[in-house]
């Protein structure tokens, strides 16, 4: 089973995409988790994209679409995967279908977590952050015994620059901007299925299921 899960910041992408790879054993490929992977690991592509994120600009499409394209090859992906994070726009969705077409796979299904922009800022604007020791809280869903203390060290809480509703709404913006015109590719394709991303996870990934014709949980 090969998928591609598409969501804003804040749909709860990772978490469903680990879900998914419990469920049906196999593996996760996130384009920053690989791309990390392939800088400590020294490959040549590795060394390209290590050039780009030590003057921190973008890695290079074509330095992306290498390293999935390597990855994609491994044996782990023989019973398929689940892509997070790529693609992110169409020059790249056409890039992979390339790709596949080489390696004699395609894409089964495209899902598309759904969620709307104010509930994703409430989301977003909720979290903060330990100075000391980096653990996560949320105001709403996962706070602090302590108002603006750290559970496990006692440090104190902070909002990051990329929780600050101005900062969330640009990246939504831009994910729009973005996003949009790969929705309408895969949509054309017949491959995107939609799921509304709210409720407790176990409702979101039951709808996940339904798309790929197993029993909810």
């Amino acid at each position: 089973m090969n998928l591609i899960l598409l969501g804003p910041p804040g749909a709860g992408k990772g978490t469903q995409a680990q879900m998914i790879v419990e469920r049906y054993h196999i593996p996760q490929i996130s384009t920053g988790d690989i791309l990390r992977s392939a800088v400590k690991n020294g490959t040549p592509l590795g060394k390209q994209a290590k050039t780009h994120m030590e003057k921190g600009e973008l890695v290079p499409d074509e330095v992306v679409i290498g390293i999935i394209d390597q990855r994609l090859r491994a044996p782990d992906c023989n019973a398929g995967f689940v892509l997070d994070g790529f693609p992110r726009t169409t020059p790249q969705a056409e890039a992979l279908q390339a790709i596949l077409d080489k390696i004699g796979r395609s894409v089964d299904h495209v899902i598309n977590i759904e969620v709307d922009p104010e509930e994703l800022v409430r989301r977003l604007t909720g979290r903060r952050t330990c100075k000391n020791c980096g653990a996560m809280f949320h105001i709403a869903f996962h706070p602090p015994a302590k108002e603006g203390a750290c559970d496990r060290c006692g440090g104190a809480l902070y909002q990051r620059e990329d929780d600050r509703e101005e900062t969330i709404r640009t990246r939504l913006k831009e994910y729009e901007k973005q996003t949009s015109p790969l929705i309408r590719y895969y949509d054309l394709k017949k491959l995107l299925r939609s799921v509304q991303g709210v409720g407790g996870q176990n409702q979101i990934f039951s709808q996940i299921l339904r798309v790929l014709d197993t029993k909810p949980i």
